[in-house]
């Protein structure tokens, strides 16, 4: 198939190209105007050839590359042609920089997911697959499932939530087969990058710098590990008859901040770096304070389920740190 991913130099997005490379007849076009990855993180991952993006010319390559931005609505549109699947991974991501810019969250979030609908609505793509998150439901008593009624907390809640909207809209609409997956928090190897929980957790400790935790620890999230969100994300792309859903993507697992802290200083320790402490500080704007999901309307109707333990999960996270620093 012809793939377009918005955002594929990011974590998420080099994990799926490189996913997608095992078969050979797959074709990717990679949209990012690179806030986050490098095109040397894409080299790392395979061979691309780089399109300008004033002058559009095809080739037989199997990765393609264009610098440029969601929230260029005629460049998504060109890009759209002969695509069969959008996944749409570009994003201002995170509560806190929604809190710091919320016109800045705004924008990325809403008006470029509409911009990556209105292309597939127009080109005739097959699908377009979503990335949310847990935010736009914000504080309530977990489990999160797909029924539940959103109240975001966050400005980044907010726009994922418009998001969503949008995706509903134009599948009931105009027909588009649009795929919402809302992520848990997603850690892996390759998350260098990321302001995320764990990396910033392993990045520090590699320091010797102590684990910095806002609020008291006692909050939870629902850990994913990549393999498992990537295999997520070609089930949502493939599957027929999901087109206007919902889905939780996550482990059904609820796991503190100072669980998580404990299990990386615990890997850390058995590959010879020395425990560093914690440091507390306040609670920050747009944070809930419970979060996991039920992923059973994914096991139902993707066939799908996180597989990866959290404690070899982290382990593997942490030795891929070890190597990216040696």
């Amino acid at each position: 198939m012809k793939w377009l991913i918005t955002g594929g130099c990011g974590f998420i997005g080099l994990s799926l190209v490189k996913n997608l490379l095992a078969d050979t007849n797959n074709k990717i076009i990679i949209l990012d105007n690179l806030t986050v990855g490098t095109k040397h993180d894409l080299a790392q991952i395979c061979k691309f050839e780089e399109i300008d993006p004033q002058n559009i010319k095809y080739s037989d390559s199997l990765v393609q590359f264009v610098q440029g931005d969601i929230l260029d609505a005629d460049l998504v549109k060109k890009l759209s042609k002969d695509v069969e699947i959008i996944v749409h991974l570009a994003a201002n991501t995170g509560v806190a920089p929604s809190v710091d810019n919320p016109r800045m969250d705004c924008e990325n979030n809403v008006i470029g997911t509409f911009n990556v609908l209105e292309a597939a609505r127009t080109q005739n793509v097959l699908r377009v697959v979503f990335a949310s998150s847990g935010a736009p439901i914000g504080e309530v008593s977990p489990p999160i499932h797909e029924e539940l009624a959103p109240h975001p907390v966050s400005p980044y809640g907010a726009s994922k939530l418009a998001g969503e909207g949008y995706c509903s809209a134009y599948y009931r609409t105009f027909g588009v087969d649009t795929v919402v997956l809302r992520f848990g928090n997603v850690y892996g190897p390759g998350s260098a990058h990321k302001s995320s929980v764990v990396a910033k957790f392993i990045k520090r400790a590699m320091d010797a710098k102590p684990l910095e935790i806002y609020g008291d620890g006692s909050q939870t999230r629902d850990f994913i590990y990549i393999d498992d969100l990537i295999k997520a994300i070609n089930k949502a792309a493939r599957v027929s008859g999901v087109g206007g859903e919902i889905f939780q993507i996550a482990t059904n697992k609820e796991t503190t901040v100072s669980e998580i802290s404990m299990l990386i200083i615990d890997s850390l320790k058995e590959n010879n770096i020395l425990p560093v402490g914690i440091e507390l500080s306040p609670f920050r704007l747009g944070d809930v304070q419970r979060n996991f999901s039920d992923t059973s309307k994914a096991k139902k109707l993707l066939g799908w389920r996180a597989e990866t333990s959290l404690k070899t999960g982290i382990n593997l996270t942490v030795r891929d740190f070890i190597n990216e620093k040696i």
